[in-house]
């Protein structure tokens, strides 16, 4: 018995939506102090869909659980919002550089501090090095600005960038083409999803979507609200069902259906338990069965606010499912977002999406050049 097989469900009481999702998409659900949860032998199972039904879910109250798209005439364009996502990790490498720059001789130990001011802001050894070794090239007797400092860094954050920011292929080819999204607990792979699901149909690509989190009530009920905005239908089981299963019903309902792309969700799993690692590769080999080039595509979605623990992210899942692509969320919500410089240089993997809100709006492809300016706290 895994630790999943431990959960028991959540009671349901009134108002079960609006609790899981009036915090946000991924916070965890408080009980009241006087609520006393039900024993499981007692519980009534939630209500289930049929094995391999697709379900198209009631709408909820509005904006429950997804952040509602403001009109485009009021939200700002994305070069915009990615500046004002990236702005903590760019004042924090910007101001330093500026402590230690301003009336300051170029010498060794001002190059050696700003090659620790750099490391401590997850930008990796092998760049903050090669970004201190571009400053003092210049050789600068009487010293420099900030200005040139920071446009030193962003030319060779691009130079890292460049080779890894790819767009995500759909290959038309494999249909449906399967793209399987990973990752630990609240690094925000549902919402990910939904996003990514309203992109596709956006370009005019048929899409259903599978519930594979299901240890989690909330997330069953996050991905059926993203089911309908998009406009995607969504394969799902009770809560505490084999996800592996699921994966398998909903590729079968895929295909019968001519689906182009079929977005799996899996449950968060920590990437140093061996035992949650082995059921995600249950879902990959259940897929080569019908499928045995399922997954097409792997995705990694991570959450910038971890840091350096990102990479041990990286390097598991990498080993256990042979992660594909790169999706980097939070991005404005800490000032460590220089940790995907750091991935990059270490594994070289594509980065497809990177992320800096809630909307819809707010999953954008990856762009090399903005992210650097944006980290430097350059215009473009």
């Amino acid at each position: 018995m895994n630790d999943h097989d431990t959960r028991t469900d959540a009671p349901k009481r009134p108002g079960f939506l609006q609790r899981i999702f009036g915090r946000g998409p991924d916070a965890p659900v408080a009980q009241p102090p006087e609520a006393r949860p039900e024993s499981p032998q007692t519980r009534s199972p939630p209500p289930a869909p049929r094995e391999g039904e697709p379900v198209r879910p009631a709408s909820g109250p509005a904006g429950i659980g997804i952040a509602p798209e403001p009109p485009a005439a009021q939200k700002p364009g994305w070069w915009n919002r990615l500046k004002a996502g990236l702005s903590r990790s760019s004042a924090s490498i910007g101001q330093g550089i500026v402590d230690l720059v301003t009336k300051r001789k170029l010498d060794a130990t001002t190059l050696e501090e700003l090659e620790d001011l750099l490391i401590q802001a997850d930008l990796g050894v092998a760049t903050a090095s090669r970004i201190t070794a571009a400053v003092g090239g210049a050789r600068y007797e009487k010293g420099i600005d900030a200005p040139t400092v920071k446009r030193i860094l962003a030319g060779e954050v691009e130079k890292v960038l460049a080779p890894v920011a790819v767009p995500l292929a759909i290959d038309a080819a494999a249909r449906p083409f399967v793209v399987l999204v990973v990752g630990v607990n609240g690094s925000g792979k549902t919402t990910t999803i939904g996003k990514l699901a309203a992109k596709l149909r956006d370009e005019g690509k048929s899409v259903m979507l599978a519930a594979g989190d299901t240890f989690r009530a909330a997330a069953i009920e996050q991905i059926k609200i993203w089911g309908e905005r998009a406009g995607a239908e969504v394969i799902a089981r009770a809560q505490g069902a084999d996800a592996a299963g699921l994966a398998f019903d909903a590729l079968t309902a895929a295909r019968q259906r001519g689906a182009d792309v079929l977005l799996v969700d899996t449950a968060g799993r920590l990437h140093n338990r061996a035992e949650l690692m082995a059921e995600l590769e249950k879902i990959v080999r259940v897929m080569k069965k019908l499928d045995p080039g399922a997954p097409h595509a792997v995705l990694l979605v991570l959450d910038a606010t971890v840091g350096q623990n990102a990479l041990n992210q990286v390097e598991i899942f990498g080993k256990t499912v042979g992660v594909t692509g790169l999706v980097m969320t939070k991005l404005d919500g800490t000032a460590r977002g220089g940790i995907l410089v750091a991935i990059a240089e270490k594994f070289r993997l594509p980065v497809h999406f990177i992320g800096v809100g809630e909307t819809e709006g707010d999953l954008e492809p990856f762009a090399a050049r903005d992210f650097a300016h944006a980290i430097a706290g350059l215009d473009r």
